[in-house]
């Protein structure tokens, strides 16, 4: 999808200046950026008090992982949530807590993306993308790129939305590696047998429980460990090999420990048929028998899939907009007389709630 544009024209006191500001700042280096200070103390309490109309936006990004402890917010060390979201309280002036920026997936350190999700909301809405988007781009390091931003309908979320998602991991399969993969493939000097590894990876295919191929989840949470796989192709490019693999969602390192079985089929260390087996056995013990994990620096979010409905404006936004107008209003009134004191505030504009 493409940059596209909120059609209700609402505008914040002072935006174009901010936007400005930070097409003019120099990008920071990966090591000023701080991400303890995102904490969301401070906020405009009497913005918060006013249940003002709220607008959520989507993001479609893309990163080289190298560099950051993967996308989850980390006070600690940089990730690439921490840093976008330094970048949007920049350009919006509004808090970390404000925005509640979702990412799609919390991809591990070292793993890269082409087509992470994400999405966050302001209370103003912006007659145009484009300012925001090159202001973002702006000021992000050169390693994570703002490939699209949209507006969305309240019922999506990044999350909790999606349809699929598409991940590759790419193999080096070649006596010497090629310096300029190094950081994007994992280096196998056997031989594979791709052939065998084709076989191998069809059995992936379907509705199974993955509890063998996923490692001990990070949080608290018990994913359900049954998952659908749609597709599972081992492609062959020269001495690439790579693993496409698409699927209703995935455990944690899930993709990695495939990887790990099929190249071990692919060395001819064990047969196709052994994924069933595994599969059926529902305990990650056995796996561990014939492969270890794979690093992450192969792999990479290709894509993620969404009801296509979810962006833009709902069909019946003027009918809407018509029965909450004065309401708005009221809204509008209240947040012009109570704005004050030389704060940064936001002036809105009637117009219809967006989350």
């Amino acid at each position: 999808m493409n940059k596209a544009s909120a059609p209700a024209p609402v505008q914040a006191v002072g935006l174009p200046s901010v936007l400005s500001s930070a097409l003019e700042s120099p990008r920071l280096p990966i090591s000023s950026y701080n991400c303890s200070n995102l904490t969301g103390d401070g906020q405009d309490k009497d913005t918060k008090k006013l249940n003002l109309p709220t607008f959520k936006w989507r993001l479609v990004i893309a990163y080289d992982g190298t560099r950051f402890s993967g996308w989850q917010y980390q006070q600690s060390t940089p990730t690439v949530q921490c840093i976008i979201e330094e970048a949007l309280t920049r350009i919006t002036k509004l808090e970390r807590k404000d925005l509640l920026l979702v990412g799609a997936g919390r991809t591990d350190a070292g793993v890269h993306a082409w087509g992470q999700v994400a999405h966050f909301i302001t209370p103003f809405n912006y007659d145009s993308l484009e300012g925001i988007h090159k202001a973002l781009n702006g000021l992000l390091p050169s390693d994570i790129r703002v490939r699209e931003i949209s507006s969305a309908v309240p019922e999506f979320h990044a999350r909790f939305s999606v349809k699929s998602k598409i991940y590759h991991y790419k193999v080096y399969n070649d006596t010497i590696m090629d310096p300029f993969h190094r950081e994007y493939a994992y280096h196998s000097v056997y031989k594979l047998n791709v052939a065998a590894m084709r076989d191998a990876a069809r059995h992936f295919v379907g509705k199974h429980d993955f509890s063998a191929f996923a490692n001990a989840s990070r949080n608290d949470r018990v994913p359900n460990p049954v998952k659908k796989i749609f597709h599972c192709n081992v492609n062959e490019m020269g001495p690439l090999v790579q693993l496409e693999v698409e699927g209703s969602g995935f455990l944690y390192r899930q993709v990695r420990n495939m990887v790990a079985l099929l190249l071990q089929v692919g060395r001819e260390a064990v047969p196709p048929d052994i994924v069933p087996k595994l599969l059926g056995s529902q305990d990650r013990k056995e796996l561990a028998k014939y492969a270890l994990s794979v690093p992450p620096h192969g792999l990479c979010l290709l894509a993620v899939k969404y009801n296509e409905d979810h962006f833009g404006l709902p069909p019946d936004l003027k009918r809407r907009f018509l029965h909450q107008i004065s309401q708005d209003k009221e809204i509008l009134q209240l947040a012009n007389t109570t704005a004050g004191g030389g704060k940064p505030s936001y002036r809105i504009m009637p117009t219809l709630s967006m989350y």
